[in-house]
């Protein structure tokens, strides 16, 4: 009976929103117009570089270089001996370059060689040239203060070697798109309902809450992952976009960021009762959030440390790094065990927010 009162409620929500060009313009219509508009790069400046310094050489030109990075405003420099453990905290993000001065540094200094090497992380292909120019201007005063003319500085850059700002851009852009796809679709769900007078008749039936919000949620939830595989295949085969992860590992984070989103927008229209308030509230509570704090544009290693830890409860946060690191990188493990978890936490948390906030009888 359960399941029956379950399937009328997801048919009645699917003709509304085969019913409604505005759903089907959200869905599919604005996230390739987003794609258009923000395929192409923005500069910005880098802060607090996170640049991880492999020291095998003792020597005093060694120390001496590695004391201009400590010195400097814009790096936030850690010092490694060996090369391994520098690397996997690169693959994890958590350096966003690697300055390796080898054990033989000073010989290949006094023949003229190249005498050091440097891995940039060219998923942020702004902030890997950035960084390339900030070490290598470090690099060159220090060479002209020692005297070092013919030493030389290799940089190679992991991940996006072309250092192209779409392939940066564009995987953060599908959760942009999905935050307006998922939570502007279910802002307005409850509200409508209440403003055409026919939220009373759902109240008088017998569906149970979470029956009712999980017939509110799946059409809708079809729709976002519909409107998710689009915009992944518009940015590998229109922006060439690498997709080195696994598809299956992509449509898993997704879907916890869709539900996360469109539980939340289902809380919002729940409390509201009005689709104007609803969709105003919405932009505000994720849209601008996922814009500023998700590292989408802005690095969040350079925000201070409170909007730092704003920026955590945030999910567009996490699905950003994990759409980043999906297609440029691949399923990196400790990336997927921090972000994904973080992700599977917030969907349960505003699931049960969505269910408290839907009302049990008329006001």
């Amino acid at each position: 009976m359960r399941a029956r009162r379950l399937a009328a409620l997801l048919r009645k929500e699917a003709l509304q929103v085969v019913r409604d060009p505005s759903s089907i313009a959200i869905a599919f219509a604005m996230p390739l117009l987003l794609l258009a508009l923000f395929g192409y790069a923005v500069s910005l400046d880098a802060r607090n570089v996170r640049l991880g310094l492999v020291v095998e050489a003792s020597g005093g030109p060694a120390r001496d270089l590695i004391s201009r990075f400590a010195q400097s405003e814009y790096f936030h420099p850690v010092l490694y001996r060996h090369f391994a453990a520098a690397e996997a905290d690169f693959l994890a993000h958590r350096l966003d370059g690697i300055l390796w001065l080898g054990a033989d540094f000073e010989q290949r200094l006094a023949a003229g060689e190249t005498a050091a090497a440097l891995y940039l992380n060219g998923v942020d292909a702004n902030q890997a040239r950035l960084v390339a120019g900030y070490v290598e201007g470090a690099w060159e005063h220090w060479r002209a203060a020692a005297g070092r003319a013919g030493a030389v500085l290799v940089p190679r850059i992991w991940f996006n070697p072309a250092a192209e700002s779409r392939h940066f851009l564009v995987p953060g852009l599908v959760a942009i798109v999905m935050t307006l796809t998922g939570s502007l679709l279910t802002a307005m769900v409850v509200a409508r309902e209440w403003e055409r007078g026919t939220f009373e008749a759902l109240l008088a039936t017998p569906l149970e809450r979470g029956a009712l919000i999980a017939g509110k949620l799946l059409p809708y939830f079809a729709l976002g992952m519909a409107s998710m595989a689009v915009v992944v295949a518009a940015a590998v085969a229109a922006f060439g976009v690498p997709l080195r992860g696994s598809l299956g590992v992509l449509g898993g984070v997704a879907a916890l960021y869709l539900l996360a989103c469109l539980a939340l927008g289902l809380a919002i229209s729940a409390a509201t009762r009005s689709q104007f308030l609803a969709a105003q509230v919405a932009l505000f509570a994720t849209f601008l959030p996922a814009f500023m704090l998700s590292g989408f544009l802005f690095e969040v290693a350079a925000m201070p440390a409170p909007v730092r830890l704003v920026a955590e409860l945030v999910p567009a946060r996490h699905f950003v790094a994990l759409l980043q690191s999906g297609f440029l990188a691949g399923d990196v493990p400790a990336l997927l065990a921090r972000h994904g978890l973080a992700l599977a936490g917030e969907a349960l948390f505003f699931l049960a927010l969505a269910l408290r906030a839907m009302p049990r009888r008329l006001a």
